[in-house]
């Protein structure tokens, strides 16, 4: 829409084509074919100024027609839940239908799609490590996107799905959650459960193969005051999965997830029962933050052109008696 401003010359044109017939007019008539104001004397360049004014209305009108955005400070209430899942290797099992990593997507998507816009949802992947696959965000169809692009890799460290969740929480403020190495600093201790503006969804089938302990990684996140609900895919009973050629068996480990979840003062929940999981929600407690935001400015812009249009109209009615 930004190439409709090359009309700007197009509509300059009998402006100019009538100011080359005045200077004709001028020529035959003398003084007599000059405008002029109250006082008799002779208006000169002034006479530009009405076009001017309709000539930027019109291209700020033109420009509106781009639809321009920019960033504001908007303040809002909003939560944040840090999704983290299981992408190891046991999430393929199918003792939870079709198997545990598609159970997790389907129970994480119907959780998701009942949110409203003021939570924002982030998600991190983890198996020997972890990864922020996508920032926090309301925008359901990225994170969505996100959740169905997730696929069974190797290991598993539950510990590393929390450190990073935690990361990401606190990605904007100090202090940081420190990793397990010790190089950082350990927060002053919030009581338990304290941080209510946001929490982590842990989705796993519970066994740790990996660094760093997960339930010292409770113990941070307990710290923080952020609390984690961890969410079991899988069954007690277990199944047996072919991995490079060997059979390998893998169970759902409760007894981890629940003292992960009692730690933080959150809680463990069985994937199977869906409403479960969509009920974290009501533990979520909002906060007023003021964050950035892109913003349309079409009516400023287009209020601006409006504007300089009246603008324009007075000056040409005081001194011509019409619009240009």
């Amino acid at each position: 829409m930004l190439y409709s401003l090359l009309l700007l010359p197009l509509c300059a044109l009998p402006y100019l084509r009538d100011q080359r017939r005045r200077q004709a007019m001028v020529a035959n008539l003398g003084a007599l074919g000059l405008t002029q104001d109250a006082r008799g004397r002779g208006l000169g360049r002034w006479r530009h100024l009405p076009m001017t004014f309709f000539m930027l209305g019109m291209a700020l009108l033109l420009l509106a027609l781009a639809r321009p955005q920019t960033e504001l400070n908007l303040p809002r209430v909003e939560g944040t839940v840090i999704l983290a899942f299981d992408v190891s290797a046991s999430m393929a099992a199918d003792d939870l239908e079709p198997t545990r990593m598609e159970a997790a997507k389907l129970a994480a998507e119907a959780f998701v799609r009942q949110q409203p816009r003021s939570v924002r949802i982030g998600v991190v992947s983890f198996s020997d490590g972890g990864l922020v696959v996508q920032t926090p965000t309301n925008e359901q169809i990225a994170i969505l996107d996100t959740i169905n692009r997730l696929a069974p890799q190797s290991g598993t460290s539950l510990g590393q799905g929390i450190s990073s969740s935690l990361n990401m929480i606190f990605e904007d403020s100090n202090p940081r959650p420190a990793h397990a190495t010790g190089d950082e600093p350990a927060p002053t201790p919030l009581p338990s459960g304290s941080f209510k503006s946001a929490i982590i969804v842990l989705l796993t089938d519970g066994e740790n193969t990996e660094e760093p302990d997960p339930l010292a990684m409770a113990e941070m996140a307990a710290d923080y005051g952020v609390r984690v609900y961890a969410i079991g895919l899988g069954s007690p009973a277990g199944a047996v999965l072919e991995i490079d050629g060997f059979s390998v068996f893998t169970q759902l480990n409760e007894q981890v997830l629940q003292q992960i979840a009692d730690i933080t003062s959150g809680a463990y929940y069985n994937a199977a029962d869906e409403e479960d999981l969509v009920a974290i929600y009501d533990d979520l407690g909002k906060q007023l933050v003021v964050r950035g935001e892109e913003t349309e400015v079409t009516a400023l812009f287009a209020g601006g052109g409006v504007f300089f249009f009246l603008i324009g109209g007075i000056f040409s009615l005081l001194w011509f008696g019409r619009f240009p």
